[in-house]
């Protein structure tokens, strides 16, 4: 009887402290010092049809016009990221400072398909929806390379800038397509071409609004993770279906191909899910 006495009271000792935990992670979540910051981590994983996995050189997908592709080089620029509350107040995180707030999602340096974007300094809030720009806007490009050399530099080397005019490539994607099997080549390089008013040509740059399935609480303690999936099955297969032959395959700035793939893409994100975890 001694023996089942201490079991009992071992069993109430773990519960109380299991209650305990729960509840002090419930006070790190309800309270909120708007004077103070925390950080919050954005995770990108592209797949197709809201799956991911996407390995370069060898996923195949079907498109709705019978396309079998792939991709050998997945890249796009996402900037001016912002957090909107529960009331509507939006954060911008660095708003066109490319320098300090454009980043470049690249596929082929995912980490078990995750690119992570971590932001810091973030007002401590309980946030309801993120939105961010795919592409670099106007008013940053405008700044001139002194405005933005850190990440003009960055963009340069990973391949994101245009040889032959000023301006960044906002998507970058490349690779095999075919009707059988995916063959041929192709390179489908999205962005602005200089000063698009100058120029009058489109502006290509997007801007994307997703809403939180559950709140991302952003304190002192609270880390909040927010999953981005990236359905990349909207390239051909979108808002519009798309087909890739000798007039598309070598596609670069703002045709009309260009437009119509990046509404398409401006579509392929959506939230998963979150994680309020710790911060270490």
């Amino acid at each position: 009887m001694k023996n089942l006495n201490k079991i009992y009271i071992s069993i109430l000792l773990i519960i109380l402290t299991i209650f305990t935990s729960c509840s002090t992670n419930d006070d790190d979540f309800s309270t909120i010092d708007a004077d103070k910051t925390g950080d919050i981590q954005l995770k990108f994983e592209n797949g197709f049809e809201n799956l991911g996995g996407i390995v370069l050189n060898k996923t195949t997908q079907t498109s709705a016009n019978g396309q079998k592709y792939n991709f050998t080089t997945l890249k796009y620029i996402i900037s001016n990221i912002t957090l909107i509350d529960e009331t509507g107040n939006e954060y911008v995180y660095h708003k066109n400072d490319a320098d300090k707030g454009a980043f470049i999602i690249d596929q082929e340096k995912a980490v078990a398909n995750i690119i992570y974007v971590d932001l810091k300094d973030i007002p401590q809030n309980k946030y309801t929806k993120v939105k961010f720009g795919l592409g670099i806007h106007q008013n940053a490009y405008l700044l001139g390379h002194d405005g933005q050399a850190l990440f003009w530099d960055k963009a340069k080397e990973n391949g994101m800038t245009w040889s032959w005019a000023a301006g960044y490539v906002f998507v970058k994607l490349e690779g095999l397509y075919g009707t059988t099997n995916a063959t041929n080549p192709y390179k489908n390089h999205t962005g602005n071409m200089g000063n698009v008013v100058a120029n009058n040509t489109p502006d290509l740059y997007r801007e994307i609004t997703l809403n939180l399935p559950t709140t991302a609480r952003v304190t002192s303690k609270i880390k909040p993770a927010i999953h981005i999936m990236a359905d990349l099955n909207q390239f051909l297969s979108g808002e519009k279906n798309l087909t890739l032959n000798t007039s598309t395959e070598n596609a670069m700035g703002s045709s009309q191909h260009l437009i119509n793939v990046t509404d398409n893409l401006s579509k392929m994100f959506r939230v998963d899910h979150i994680h309020n975890n710790e911060s270490n």
